[in-house]
This record gives C-alpha cells, sequence and structure tokens, in this order.
C-alpha cells in the first residue's frame, strides 16, 4: 500500500488521538459548579425565577425544552420534559417541540414565536437574531413579556452550558434531593 504524505499524517493523527483518549482512566471528574460557586449558583437560581415570572408555565417549559435540545443538554431536557409533563403537557406536544416549524398545528401563533426566538437566541452566532424573528415575538407579547421570554431564554442557555460544562447526567435532577 502506498501511502501519500496527507494519508501518512491521517494515520498518524488518528492513532494519536485514539492512543490519547483510551489512556483515560475514565470520565474527569467535574467540579460540582453550585458548591464551589454558590453566589454565582444562587445568582442564576435569582435570574431564572426573575425572568420566569408572569410567564405561562407551559410556555417556560417549551422554551427550555426546544433551548436544552438544540444545545444538546440531556440533562436539562430530561428534567424539563418531566416539569412539562407534570405541569400537564400532552405527550403529542413534548415529541413535537423538535420538530415544531413541522408541526405548527400543535403550537399556538405565541408559543411558535417564543418557539422561534428560542432558536435564534440559542444560535445567535449562527445569525443573530433576525428582524423578522425579533417582529414576530414582539407582535405576540408585550414590551414586559417578551423581556421575560428572553430572560428566559438566556437562562436556560446558562443552564445547559453549566450542566454541560459540569458533566451533569441526565435522570439525576439534583433539585429532588
Amino acid at each position: 500500500m502506498v501511502m501519500t504524505n496527507s494519508t501518512a499524517y491521517i494515520e498518524s493523527a488518528t492513532h494519536t488521538e485514539s492512543t490519547t483518549h483510551t489512556q483515560s482512566a475514565g470520565p474527569v471528574a467535574r467540579v460540582d459548579f453550585a458548591r464551589a460557586a454558590p453566589k454565582v449558583f444562587k445568582a442564576v437560581i435569582g435570574l431564572d425565577a426573575a425572568a420566569r415570572a408572569g410567564l405561562d408555565p407551559a410556555l417556560v417549559e417549551l422554551i427550555q425544552i426546544r433551548a436544552s435540545h438544540l444545545n444538546g443538554c440531556a440533562y436539562c431536557l430530561h428534567m424539563h420534559t418531566n416539569d412539562a409533563r407534570k405541569a400537564g403537557e400532552s405527550e403529542d406536544r413534548l415529541h413535537m417541540v423538535a420538530v415544531w416549524r413541522e408541526a405548527r398545528n400543535f403550537f399556538t401563533a405565541k408559543e411558535q414565536a417564543a418557539l422561534a426566538l428560542t432558536d435564534a437566541v440559542t444560535r445567535v452566532a449562527d445569525a443573530g437574531v433576525p428582524d423578522a424573528v425579533y417582529a414576530e415575538a414582539a407582535a405576540q407579547f408585550d414590551e414586559t413579556e417578551l423581556a421575560h421570554v428572553l430572560g428566559l431564554i438566556f437562562t436556560i442557555n446558562t443552564w445547559n452550558r453549566i450542566a454541560l460544562s459540569t458533566g451533569k447526567v441526565a435522570g439525576t435532577d439534583e433539585r429532588q434531593g
């Protein structure tokens, strides 16, 4: 077999990566964020509580589920789908959140506007927040509600980053323990 320089480099890099990964003794212990930075953790809890104040609890869960899905946060996704079920959310709607654009009939115009805004803010690095998305949300929510929806989107993105960075495991809801 004749190897070109690029083939040799790729094989070498692949070997180095697999060797590096196999040398690990298992998952790296992660910081207990709440214990190590209690003031920061409590500030995020305060932001979360302030953001959700006055919003429909079903809408709150839909926003949190959507952002958690986009961010790949299984810990938060599990937590918020369970919270939504406890609050009476239907299984059909929960299954449709991931594909809400193709399943608009499951969601009100207000929920669709919130989900679109959640998508844009969560993926802000991709294209910013398009004027049309913002305008639709502004048409569905009064100024105070819109500010709270934005605050909630900011907060769930923060929680997702905390959970992902600190290695939280789906199915272990620490609020109960």
